[in-house]
C-alpha cells in the first residue's frame, strides 16, 4: 500500500467512513489503497458486518490479503462468511504461510477442510503438518517462506535465486545455507551476497555460527532467544537438525503481547483469557475470577484465627488494634515489591534461580533489614507524636515493622523462585498470593513481638 505524506489517523479514518456513507466507492477504494493495513484493519473492525464486506471488496487483491492478516478471529470468521469461496481462496493464496496457518488454527474443523479440498496437494500436506505442531511451540509459529541457498552456489546464482523467488519469500535480507538432507549448515547475508564478486562460492561468505530453535520448542523461549540477539528471524530445524522454517520477529511480538498480558492476569489472581476484555461476558470474568478470589478468602481467614489465638492480648492492650492495618499493608507491599522485582529478572533472564536464588535472598534480606529499620523507626515516633499512644505500643509498632518488611522481602523474592523450580508460572506468586501470605506473617510477628516488650516492661 502507498501511503501519502502527512498522514493522520484520526483524519483518514473520518473520510473513509464519509466516503462509505456517501457510497463514493471510487474514491474510497482509491484512499484505501494509500491507507496502512494496520489503519484499515482498524476501520472495518468497527463497520457492520455489512460495510465491512463492502471495504474488504474494494481493496487491491494484495491488500486484502495483507488486511486480513490483520484482523482478530471474530472479524475473520464474520467477513469470510459473508463472501464467495473463490474470495476466499483468493485470500488464502496471497496470504503468507505464517499467517495462514495461524487463520486455519482459528476456524471451525469443516472451515478447514474446505480450505484444503481447494488447495493443491503440496499445500495440504504442510498445512495438515503445521497443525500438528503442538499450540504454542516455535512448530506452530513458523514460515516456509525463506530463502534457501546451497553451500556450492556461487553468489551469482544466488542472487539470481532470491530475484525469481522474492515474492513469495517473507525473508530475502538473511539467506540460509543448507546442505544434504536439507541440513543447517549457516547464513548469509543480502548485504554481503550484494557486495561481493558473483563468482564467489556462498560457504566461503556463510556464518556457520547459526542459532537455532527446535520444532517442539516453547514459543516463550523463542522469544527470549530473538530478545537475547536481537535477530529479525530465527531458523526452525528439527531433531536431525534439518531446517524445516524460520519465525521472524513480527510473529514474536505477539508471542510477546500475549505471554506478557497471561503474566498481568496471573499476577492479579485472574485465570488468563485469550479474549478481549469488552468482548468477554460478565460470567466468563466472574468465572475466571472466582476460583482465585475464594482461594484468597479462604486463605485470609487465617488472620481471623491468629486474632483469636491473641485475644487475650489485644483485650490487654486495646491500642495494638489500631496498628493492623498499617503493618499488614506495609508487609504485603514490601513482599510485592519483591515479587515484581524477581519475577521480571525470571522473564528477562537476569536472574538463573539454579544459581543466583542464594544471592538473591541475601539481597532482599539486606533491602528489607535497611527499609525496615528507617520505616520502624518512623512508624514508631508517628504512634507517640501523632497517634498519642505509650512508649511501648509505639516500640512495638517499630520493631514489629522491622521484622515484616525483613520477612516480606525474603518471602516475596523466595516464592517466585520455588515456582519455577516445581514447574509452575513465577506469575501466580504476585501480589494477592503474597499479600495474603505475608498478612499472615506479619500478624504473628506483631503479637509476639509485643508479648516479648510487654514482658520486658
Amino acid at each position: 500500500m502507498r501511503q501519502d505524506i502527512n498522514y493522520d489517523f484520526e483524519e483518514r479514518i473520518e473520510l473513509l467512513a464519509s466516503l462509505l456513507s456517501e457510497k463514493k466507492f471510487i474514491e474510497l477504494a482509491d484512499l484505501l489503497s494509500r491507507t496502512n493495513p494496520i489503519d484499515v484493519e482498524e476501520f472495518i473492525s468497527n463497520l457492520s458486518d455489512e460495510d465491512s464486506v463492502i471495504v474488504f471488496r474494494l481493496l487491491k487483491k494484495d491488500d486484502a490479503a495483507e488486511v486480513f492478516a490483520e484482523l482478530d478471529h471474530d472479524q475473520k470468521q464474520k467477513l469470510l462468511s459473508g463472501i464467495t469461496d473463490l474470495e476466499v481462496d483468493n485470500i488464502f493464496k496471497d496470504l503468507n504461510f505464517d499467517d495462514m496457518i495461524d487463520t486455519l488454527e482459528e476456524m471451525p474443523a469443516s472451515f478447514v477442510k474446505k480450505v484444503l479440498k481447494r488447495s493443491d496437494s503440496e499445500t495440504r500436506k504442510l498445512v495438515n503438518e503445521f497443525l500438528n505442531f503442538p499450540e504454542d511451540s516455535a512448530g506452530s509459529l513458523m514460515t516456509t517462506e525463506y530463502v534457501e541457498l546451497k553451500e556450492n552456489f556461487t553468489v551469482g546464482k544466488a542472487l539470481d535465486l532470491i530475484k525469481e523467488t522474492s515474492d513469495n519469500r517473507t525473508v530475502i535480507y538473511t539467506c540460509y545455507v543448507t546442505g544434504a538432507g536439507k541440513k543447517l549448515l549457516g547464513f548469509v547475508s543480502l548485504r554481503t551476497l550484494v557486495t561481493s564478486n558473483r563468482d564467489v562460492l556462498v560457504k566461503d561468505l556463510m556464518y556457520e555460527d547459526v542459532i537455532s530453535v527446535g520444532t517442539h520448542d516453547d514459543q516463550e523461549d523463542v522469544a527470549k532467544q530473538f530478545g537475547r540477539y536481537g535477530f529479525t528471524s530465527l531458523p526452525v530445524v528439527d531433531s536431525e537438525r534439518r531446517m524445516v522454517g524460520i519465525i521472524t520477529v513480527d510473529d514474536i511480538f505477539d508471542v510477546m503481547e500475549e505471554e506478557t498480558t497471561e503474566d498481568f492476569q496471573k499476577m492479579a489472581a485472574t485465570t488468563p483469557d485469550e479474549a478481549e476484555y469488552l468482548d468477554s461476558s460478565v460470567w466468563q470474568l466472574a468465572k475466571n475470577r472466582l476460583p482465585w478470589l475464594l482461594f484468597l478468602m479462604v486463605s485470609g481467614s487465617f488472620t481471623s484465627t491468629i486474632l483469636k489465638n491473641y485475644q487475650n492480648l489485644i483485650q490487654s492492650m486495646i491500642a495494638l488494634n489500631i496498628f493492623v492495618p498499617m503493618l499488614t499493608d506495609s508487609g504485603g507491599n514490601a513482599g510485592s515489591q519483591a515479587s515484581t522485582l524477581v519475577i521480571r529478572g525470571m522473564a528477562t533472564g537476569e536472574i538463573d534461580t539454579s544459581k543466583d536464588w542464594l544471592v538473591v535472598i541475601f539481597k532482599e534480606l539486606r533491602v528489607g533489614l535497611l527499609s525496615g529499620f528507617i520505616m520502624g523507626i518512623v512508624a514508631c515516633a508517628k504512634c507517640v507524636l501523632f497517634d498519642k499512644v505509650n512508649f511501648e505500643v509505639g516500640l512495638i509498632v517499630g520493631v514489629t515493622i522491622l521484622v515484616i518488611i525483613t520477612i516480606a522481602k525474603i518471602v516475596g523474592s523466595m516464592l517466585p523462585m520455588l515456582a519455577k523450580k516445581l514447574n509452575f508460572d513465577p506469575a501466580i506468586m504476585a501480589s494477592p498470593l503474597i499479600t495474603t501470605i505475608v498478612d499472615s506473617i506479619g500478624l504473628i510477628c506483631y503479637f509476639e513481638v509485643a508479648n516479648i516488650i510487654m514482658s520486658i516492661y
